[in-house]
């Protein structure tokens, strides 16, 4: 397969692609990327020289770049990774959010639409349904739930997605979208909450806790993600919706000690602070659809992977210091 991975050079699409290529050796993989703030080549130094990887800088908003790009190559499918990820920073500069989340995934629709491309994957997130009572206890978000974003970054994912389903009934495109709980892992910048645990608490400043700290969250390991990706651009039913999450839900508050319990660190370094605007409570997701129409189930220990990405963090902090 020849695939084309937007956004490749951040967090998650930077493991994908490492995973995938050391699962699909024979596969050719071009990733796109702007290279903003958030995106980090390092991620990449792995797969960097083989000849079956590419590496393209470009924006997916820039329509004529995105066509000469799939003009040269015949993609089978097409993994948007591509996207402004920051909560806290919507708030302040939604505009940036609207530009690439929804802008430029219409303009990779429009590309699949013109070039015959047999799948596109968009990387969605829980966010979109809005949230829960933090004592809700039935059922989580099934795939066909409404959808009742709270911040910027979320309506403009949930508007990428209907804009996604809207390409399977207008243009009998074959689209699949992945909606996951938090990742952590390798490779995340230090503006989300596990590696801006990491730097403050080695640097003993003080860790801030949004409002009373118990809004919950599901953690998932970065690479089932991947896998979970994997399995529905391969296997997955054209037009259909997947939710991606762990079973490790807690409060955030429970999270952010365990994290420093990993670092040898008490919750001293924890301080209370103003909630954000418009902040989700709780995120419950019902995943049996991937269960059982895909086989797909986490495979990583949350305690043993939260403690090795812990790890791997302190060392690249040490290492920088260097």
């Amino acid at each position: 397969m020849q695939l084309l991975i937007t956004g490749g050079a951040g967090f998650i699409g930077s493991n994908y692609i490492n995973w995938h290529l050391g699962q699909y050796p024979a596969d050719e993989l071009v990733c796109l990327d702007k290279l903003t703030y958030a995106a980090n080549m390092e991620a990449l130094a792995a797969v960097g020289q083989l000849d079956n990887f590419t590496f393209i800088q470009g924006d997916i908003c820039d329509e004529a770049l995105v066509q000469n790009c799939f003009f040269k190559r015949r993609f089978d499918a097409v993994l948007n990774f591509a996207a402004e990820s920051h909560v806290d920073t919507s708030i302040t500069s939604p505009a940036i959010f609207t530009k690439t989340n929804v802008e430029g995934t219409g303009v990779l629709l429009d590309a699949c639409v013109k070039f015959g491309v047999q799948r596109f994957h968009q990387i969605s997130t829980d966010e979109v349904y809005g949230d829960k009572p933090l004592d809700y206890d039935w059922r989580g978000f099934a795939e066909d739930s409404a959808l009742h974003p709270s911040s910027p970054y979320a309506a403009s994912k949930a508007s990428a997605d209907l804009l996604c389903l809207a390409y399977v009934r207008t243009y009998g495109l074959n689209v699949t979208i992945s909606r996951s709980s938090n990742n952590y892992g390798p490779w995340q910048h230090t503006e989300k909450l596990l590696p801006k645990i990491v730097v403050l608490a080695e640097q003993n400043k003080s860790v801030p806790v949004y409002g009373t700290g118990l809004n919950r969250r599901d953690w998932l390991y970065v690479l089932d993600h991947c896998v979970a990706v994997d399995k529905i651009v391969r296997d997955g039913r054209p037009g259909a919706v997947y939710n991606v999450a762990a079973g490790t839900e807690m409060s955030n508050l429970k999270f952010m000690k365990l994290v420093l319990e990993a670092l040898g660190k008490d919750d001293a370094f924890l301080e209370l602070v103003a909630d954000r605007a418009g902040h989700d409570l709780h995120y419950p997701m019902d995943c049996a659809k991937i269960k059982n129409e895909l086989g797909w189930k986490p495979q990583y220990d949350f305690s043993e992977y939260l403690n090795k990405t812990v790890a791997w963090y302190k060392e690249k902090l040490i290492l920088s210091r260097a």
